[in-house]
């Protein structure tokens, strides 16, 4: 059985975290009907360790408008912290999960809404292998 994304994200250098998360809030976002531009200005000339925690906060302040997304964010939260990841790697898990379920939008049916979220992570394991192999990274099985 293949590793989750999860496992991966603390065997990647920071900037393979970076490219990740912006990834995810920008396009993968948007396809989930959701756009998100961030302020470019308060993102200049930040290391990786402080832009990861800003371009989130930046995107959760946009995106979780509603009750629906709130709950999102909590259940993405709670799931995140079960997978017991610390520092940038967490952050990244959490955004990753977020974004993950916004696809299914609300009154989607059950088999409509898995098949979403098995899609999403799909695109999400294929675009942090690309980026991880960009970085010199091989992740394992």
């Amino acid at each position: 059985m293949p590793k989750s994304l999860h496992e991966h994200l603390s065997n990647l250098p920071e900037e393979a975290l970076q490219e990740f998360t912006q990834w995810c809030v920008t396009q993968q976002a948007r396809e989930a009907g959701y756009e998100f531009i961030p302020n470019e200005a308060k993102l200049e000339d930040l290391p990786t360790a402080d832009y990861i925690p800003e371009l989130v906060g930046q995107f959760m302040d946009t995106t979780r408008k509603d009750i629906r997304t709130g709950l999102v964010a909590t259940f993405a939260g709670k799931q995140a912290d079960n997978h017991s990841l610390s520092g940038l790697p967490a952050m990244v898990d959490f955004v990753s999960l977020y974004v993950k379920h916004l696809f299914p939008a609300e009154g989607t049916e059950e088999n409509e809404a898995e098949e979403l979220l098995t899609k999403a992570s799909e695109q999400q394991l294929e675009k942090l292998s690309q980026i991880a192999q960009e970085h010199n990274v091989k992740l394992s099985a």
